[in-house]
This record gives structure tokens, C-alpha cells and sequence, in this order.
């Protein structure tokens, strides 16, 4: 069975600020305070900008399909005890005579902590063209599902589950899942195109039911939840804590007084999880939370503003109120795109010898094009023409090592930017 670590598919819109600057004007913080309920029950989606931007039940879907055409990312609600594991006996011909002897010792799997593309149902990913769940096919750019997955509920109840495949010019999920015995059989179609304006969709396998939990993608930044992280030693275990929208990034300072303000200092970390759970810590001695001292964070949305981020308290699964202040300390002058895929498309993605990067729909006679790692050193840089709008570059990957990076382009006018993995 398919062992090999984590690979991402598709075009992932990631904004980074490559840079920055000590903000010189006053901070006027402001008071605020999220409430996800007693022991957790709420999710609650914020805006830097705006506060609240909805909420959400989190027991209300077991698994989530990311809307976006080019993403193979399905994620599991491993916060709220939903666990996914690989059936290592078969590939899809086995679906009819599933055998769970030796079940104790499969391994369990749950999202990624560091980014969304990399949902639990990918964790045994090869590499392209195999996304973990299925098969890229490079001639009808559909993935056809090769893995048979076991899942167990929140309730603790098991389903098997298959996709069957994902319709990539469609937009569109087929799976199959059943009661371990094959009783209660559902094939459900899923399309996504109603709701490419969230970057989930739910699914509620024991309700069998569609479930549209999360507000519109370009109306909140983090969301408080509970969700599994990574112990050192690499052992999961559940937080409760802050995850980044995709596009929001997030610069971390400890060691530092409260009224710091340089947040130039560092890049904005794309990832999911760099404001995440231990801002605070359980005092045994008291039964309460702490709040860590002299941490601030800096927040920056696809707006390109950029917020100073302080927490004050948080007062644990009796109401699950979260404390703090921020304040907006700057704005960038050249927007970031909404939507880059009209722009800028990386592939293929994950890439190993080459990869081909297509401008399009630009404005201007030249752009720069930078690819940098996640933390801000850049790889490869430099200034290409843009005729009718557009250029077509093939770039070698030779002395790239593999891994993560941001693809950005830019010029006067705009800055847009995609995620490239590089494979070797």
C-alpha cells in the first residue's frame, strides 16, 4: 500500500508578503471577543476587518470536499473525533469483501495541521500523478479513486468509504460509502459549482445530507475551532486553537513587548496553523488558562492590510470565550488579486523537472516573477515581458530542492501568487 508522505494538487491561492516595514503610526487597539460554547460546540469564522463572520456547528459534517476545480483536498473533521484509515488488504476490488482483522494496528490518519490542501484523505500520497485517494489521468484530467478508506464517526460507528472519482472539468465528486457489512449503500454525485464561494462542502455521513457550513471564503480570515495538531514526537492529538483562511498570512514574534510593532522583521507564514493553540497554557495549579507572555502576532487577509493581534484570555470549554485586541497598523498599496487562477496557473503542480508558469489577462509590458520558500528566501527571480497581456515561461527545477514554495508575479498594478510543490 502507498506509504510515501503528503503531495498537494492544484493551483492554491497563498498570499505572501515578501518584506515588509516598522509601522510608525499609533496603535489604537480595539477589545473583542469570540464564543464557541461550551465544550467547543460552535466554530466561529472571523475578519481582521469585520469581527464575526459566522458560525457554525462543528459535529454538523464528517468529511468536506475543498470547491476549488483544481484541488484534490477532502478533509476529515478530525476536531470533532472523526478518524480515517486506509483499508490495507485490497484496492477497490476489494470493496465487497472488506476485512478488518488486524484493525488495532492500522494507522490512523487526519488532516494536515500545516495546510488545507493537504486533507487527511491525502496523507499516503506518491506524487503526480497519484493524489492518495486516486489517480490523475493527464488525457481526461479526471482522478479515478484506487483506495478504499474506513472511517469512524464522531459516534463511533464505521463506514467504508470510496471516491469513486472526481470530474475535475465537472467540478464534481462521486463516492460511495456503506455500514462495514455493505448495508445502507449510498453513491452520491456531489457537485461543487453551487458553491465554488465557500472553500468547503460538508458531508454528514450518517445523516447522509449535504451540509454548507462555512461562510463565503472571502469574508473571513481565521476561524476559532478544534481541530487535531502534531505532538514533537509526532503522535496527534486534539487543540483547541486559530487556523488560517487559505490566502491569510501570519507572522509570529515571541520575546517580545506588547506594544511591538515591527512586524517587517519576518514574512507572513501561509500555512494553516502558525497562529494555531499554544498562545495559551493550562495551569494545574489554578484549573485555568494562561495566556502566553510577550507574544504577538501580525495578520495579514488578501487584502494586503496588515493587523496586530494580541490575545487576553481565554476561558477554556465552560464557555469557550476567546479575549483579545487588535489593531490595523498598515495597508499595501498594490492589491492582491481575489482570484489568481484568472492570472497566474502553475503546472504541472506538484512539478519535478520543469515547471511551465502562464501569465494571462496582465496589464503592463513586464512583470517580475519571484519563487520564494515559506519563509521568505527566494529561489529564483526575474523579469519577464508580457506580450498581448500574457507570457507562457518554462522554468528548470534543477537546482530548486524539493519542497514548498510561492510562485508570485507582479508589477506595478497588482501582485498574485500561487503554491508550487516541488517533487525530486
Amino acid at each position: 500500500m502507498k506509504t510515501k508522505k503528503i503531495t498537494f494538487l492544484g493551483m492554491v491561492t497563498c498570499v505572501m508578503l515578501l518584506g515588509g516595514f516598522s509601522s510608525s503610526r499609533a496603535q489604537v487597539m480595539v477589545n473583542d471577543s469570540v464564543q464557541m460554547g461550551a465544550s467547543y460546540a460552535n466554530e466561529v469564522y472571523y475578519s481582521m476587518a469585520n469581527g464575526n463572520a459566522g458560525t457554525a456547528l462543528r459535529d454538523s459534517w464528517d468529511i468536506a470536499f475543498r470547491t476549488s476545480i483544481m484541488s484534490s483536498s477532502i478533509i476529515i473533521n478530525d476536531g470533532t473525533g472523526v478518524v480515517l484509515y486506509t483499508y490495507p488488504n485490497a484496492d477497490t476490488s476489494g470493496w465487497n469483501t472488506l476485512d478488518t482483522a488486524g484493525f488495532s494496528t492500522w494507522t490512523p490518519m487526519y488532516n494536515d495541521p500545516a495546510d488545507w490542501e493537504n486533507g487527511a484523505f491525502s496523507r499516503n500520497a506518491l506524487g503526480h500523478p497519484d493524489y492518495g485517494w486516486g489517480i490523475y489521468n493527464s488525457t481526461t484530467h479526471n482522478l479515478k479513486g484506487d483506495s478504499i478508506f474506513i472511517i469512524k464517526l464522531r459516534n463511533e460507528s464505521f463506514r467504508k468509504f470510496w471516491v469513486v472519482k472526481k470530474l475535475s472539468s465537472l467540478d464534481t465528486y462521486i463516492f460511495r460509502f456503506a455500514f462495514l457489512d455493505g448495508s445502507d449503500e449510498h453513491e452520491i454525485t456531489l457537485d461543487l459549482n453551487p458553491y465554488l464561494t465557500k472553500d468547503f462542502l460538508g458531508y454528514n455521513l450518517a445523516m447522509n445530507t449535504v451540509v454548507d457550513f462555512q461562510p463565503p471564503k472571502m469574508d473571513w480570515d481565521v476561524v476559532f475551532t478544534k481541530y487535531m495538531s502534531v505532538q514533537p514526537d509526532g503522535t496527534p492529538y486534539p487543540v483547541t486553537g486559530v487556523l488560517s483562511n487559505d490566502g491569510t498570512g501570519v507572522a509570529r514574534f515571541d520575546n517580545v513587548p506588547t506594544s511591538f510593532t515591527n512586524w517587517g522583521e519576518s514574512n507572513f507564514d501561509p500555512g494553516r496553523s502558525v497562529i494555531g493553540w499554544n498562545w495559551k497554557v493550562f495551569d494545574m495549579g489554578t484549573f485555568s488558562y494562561k495566556i502566553v507572555d510577550s507574544l504577538v502576532f501580525f495578520v495579514q487577509p488578501t487584502s494586503g492590510d496588515v493587523y496586530k493581534l494580541l490575545f487576553s484570555r481565554f476561558d477554556g470549554s465552560s464557555t469557550g470565550k476567546v479575549v483579545m485586541k487588535k489593531a490595523k497598523l498598515s495597508a499595501v498599496g498594490v492589491p492582491e488579486v481575489n482570484d489568481p487562477e484568472e492570472f497566474l496557473s502553475v503546472y504541472p503542480n506538484p512539478a519535478t523537472g520543469n515547471v511551465i508558469v502562464n501569465m494571462k489577462n496582465m496589464t503592463g509590458s513586464s512583470a517580475n516573477l519571484k519563487i520564494s520558500d515559506l519563509l521568505g528566501k527566494t529561489v529564483y527571480s526575474s523579469e519577464i515581458n508580457i506580450t498581448a497581456g500574457g507570457s507562457i515561461t518554462t522554468l528548470p527545477l534543477d537546482n530548486i530542492q524539493a519542497g514548498i514554495y510561492i510562485v508570485r508575479v507582479g508589477n506595478g498594478n497588482f501582485v498574485t501568487s500561487q503554491k508550487l510543490v516541488v517533487k525530486k
